[in-house]
């Protein structure tokens, strides 16, 4: 039998794949954004960027800015009950609009 894959992007096959016509990378725009403490983003999980990806199970959550570190943006998470502190490049985030 073969072992089952732990990994940190497994069973992602969908989650973080592009779709044909989104390939490639986002504008500058998008990347050039500033966060500031207090507002609310949106953790979309960019694909073509490796560098500085929450895990899976942040996508699609909301969060809220706390503070910034280097080029990173640190984000609290709501995850049940629990609020996680992770740590995330803009690249993976957009401001939220609810």
């Amino acid at each position: 039998m073969v072992k089952k894959s732990h990994g940190y992007r497994a069973r992602t096959r969908s989650l973080m794949s592009k779709r044909v016509r989104t390939r490639g990378l986002r504008p500058l725009s998008a990347l050039l954004t500033n966060y500031e403490v207090g507002q609310r983003v949106d953790i979309i999980i960019d694909p073509s960027f490796h560098k500085g990806m929450p895990h899976k199970r942040y996508h699609g959550k909301t969060g809220v800015v706390i503070g910034l570190r280097g080029r990173a943006v640190i984000v609290d998470v709501k995850i049940g009950r629990a609020t996680k502190t992770i740590i995330v490049r803009p690249e993976h985030l957009r401001l939220s609009r609810g």
